[in-house]
């Protein structure tokens, strides 16, 4: 190439936009004060909130790991990728998928993850590369901090221990207030890290990945933390519902119903603790892309994979198809968009933000099965009619189902047991199921028509 085509090709380099992507791990909406939450565990996200644009109807499409990553970071459902449990890497059903990062590496942009993008088992395989995708990446790390040593640590609370008699943590509730500074975390050197490809990368188009581990379980984070959080202070979630089908309230476990409510007060707490842990470490991401100058070309994004519950129908965790699992925060500034802390009511899913960010940085995405958000971005009020679906299957033989929200009601079905429809005006907490309503039939028929028909 000569140097005048060097010379033409560089104003167009220099004015494209960059992308930071920020993803938390088994986050709720319910901890976060932009959505609504009044204890102040995420003054930073708040802030990034109220710079941009926040969906409050965001729907992961799997409210698992694995199946949710894979389908975020493609475009493509769980279905089509044939991703629907935590230990198949996508590619080997579609290994000639192209990525979100990998549109952006394409496009010649610097492309690098810090942290949890791709699914990795929790806690276990902090520091390794998990269920990564090499061709997404041009550089990768993997840190890991000072909560894999307090593993050992004897005052970690477990709900349960495997056959061998030793605690276990992932699968299960499990926290920890832990002596260690923030910094030494794992979610405390991924900020760091992050910060030095910043560094070393502000001069250059860039998509830049960070993905925290917090606040999936173990909930560790330093004692000072915690100590925000009086457990006192948290009301328990009414759970007199009766559980049917019986289907939707598979998720739980024996052990979650035999806690004492002084125990879901303190895994709240925890939870809580772990969620400003991360809170603080988008701040210090945030607080460095203003220190190098670069938030004025930045598009940022922050998304949680999946929703959880904390107790609310008696289920903890993720993996069922109610409100508080399906939903997301999912919070889109582009400092290009005129107005501040504009809320969007749209219903949207994560398969959305492949074709979203590449068409704001002026990329082409290939076909997906999400679309551009772009419109509402541009107006949050624009007209839109797509609903959101979410789908589940625990294990082969378990129970298996699809939810279709739209902008008041959910529409569920399971491969056993009666459907459920919510009317979120009425019934904001889905304590009734409506789909028998002689009145709400059309409503059930336009939605089930919405559903995948496998």
């Amino acid at each position: 190439m000569t140097a005048l085509a060097l010379l033409l090709l560089a104003p167009a380099a220099a004015e494209r936009m960059n992308v930071l992507f920020l993803v938390s791990d088994d986050l709720t909406n319910q901890t976060l004060g932009c959505y609504g939450s009044p204890y102040g565990a995420s003054p930073n996200i708040d802030k990034l909130a109220a710079t941009g644009v926040r969906f409050d109807r965001a729907y992961c499409q799997f409210p698992l790991c694995n199946p949710s990553r894979a389908s975020f970071l493609t475009g493509l459902r769980p279905d089509t990728l044939g991703v629907l449990e935590n230990a198949t890497q996508f590619r080997t059903n579609r290994p000639d998928a192209q990525t979100l990062p990998q549109t952006f590496r394409k496009a010649g942009y610097f492309v690098a993850r810090v942290g949890k993008l791709y699914h990795y088992g929790v806690p276990n395989q902090i520091g390794t590369d998990g269920l990564d995708d090499p061709p997404s990446w041009e550089t990768v790390v993997n840190p890991k901090g000072r909560d894999k040593v307090d593993e050992d640590d004897d005052r970690i609370f477990s709900l349960t221990r495997n056959a061998k008699g030793a605690k276990q943590y992932g699968g299960t509730l499990s926290w920890l207030a832990s002596d260690g500074p923030a910094e030494t975390h794992t979610d405390g050197l991924i900020a760091a890290e992050t910060v030095k490809l910043l560094e070393a990368s502000r001069d250059k188009p860039f998509f830049l990945a960070c993905g925290f581990f917090r606040p999936h379980t173990p909930y560790v984070a330093p004692k000072e933390l915690f100590a925000k959080f009086p457990p006192d202070q948290f009301p328990l979630p009414d759970r007199t519902e009766p559980r049917t089908p019986p289907a939707a309230y598979a998720s739980s476990h024996p052990e979650q119903d035999r806690m004492t409510d002084a125990q879901r007060r303190e895994a709240i707490q925890a939870y809580h603790a772990s969620t400003a842990l991360m809170d603080q470490q988008v701040g210090v991401v945030l607080a460095a892309l203003d220190r190098l100058t670069l938030a004025d070309k930045t598009v940022v994004v922050f998304l949680s994979d999946h929703g959880y519950h904390l107790g609310d129908h008696g289920l903890w965790q993720k993996m069922s198809l109610f409100e508080n699992s399906a939903r997301v925060p999912l919070v889109v500034h582009d400092p290009r968009k005129p107005g501040a802390g504009r809320v969007c009511g749209r219903t949207v899913e994560l398969t959305d933000l492949h074709a979203t960010l590449a068409g704001l940085c002026g990329l082409t995405a290939p076909a997906t099965d999400g679309t551009s958000l772009q419109p509402l971005l541009a107006n949050p009020a624009t007209a839109w009619d797509r609903p959101a679906v979410t789908q589940v299957k625990r294990g082969e033989k378990g129970a298996a189902g699809y939810t279709v929200r739209d902008e008041r009601y959910r529409y569920t079905e399971w491969n056993g047991g009666s459907p459920q429809l919510f009317d979120y005006q009425t019934d904001p907490q889905e304590r009734t199921s409506r789909a028998a309503d002689p009145a709400l039939q059309e409503v059930v028929t336009r939605l089930k028509g919405k559903l995948p028909r496998k």
